[in-house]
């Protein structure tokens, strides 16, 4: 089966994240004010061929953490992406 994937990186709690300091810092100068706490990071899409959803997941999650993050500082959280109805 095939097994749409959504994997989300983000920097761990503690650590420093300047582009997301940047992006708060500039929102005020847009009109966006009360947005506080703003933290950036990275998504990913893709589809995974698999016996069943938790095996998809197994192998998605064992990719993030390998290649599409860095353990040290970074966590990465797989999940079955959801799609739209026809």
């Amino acid at each position: 089966m095939l097994v749409p994937v959504v994997v989300e990186v983000t920097l761990r709690s503690g650590i420093a994240d300047p582009e997301g300091a940047t992006i708060e810092r500039a929102l005020p100068a847009l009109g966006f004010t009360g947005v506080s706490a703003v933290r950036a990071g990275k998504l990913f899409q893709f589809t995974v061929e698999a016996e069943t959803e938790v095996a998809a997941l197994a192998q998605a999650t064992a990719l993030a953490q390998r290649l599409l993050s860095n353990p040290v500082i970074e966590d990465a959280t797989a999940r079955v992406a959801v799609t739209p109805h026809s």
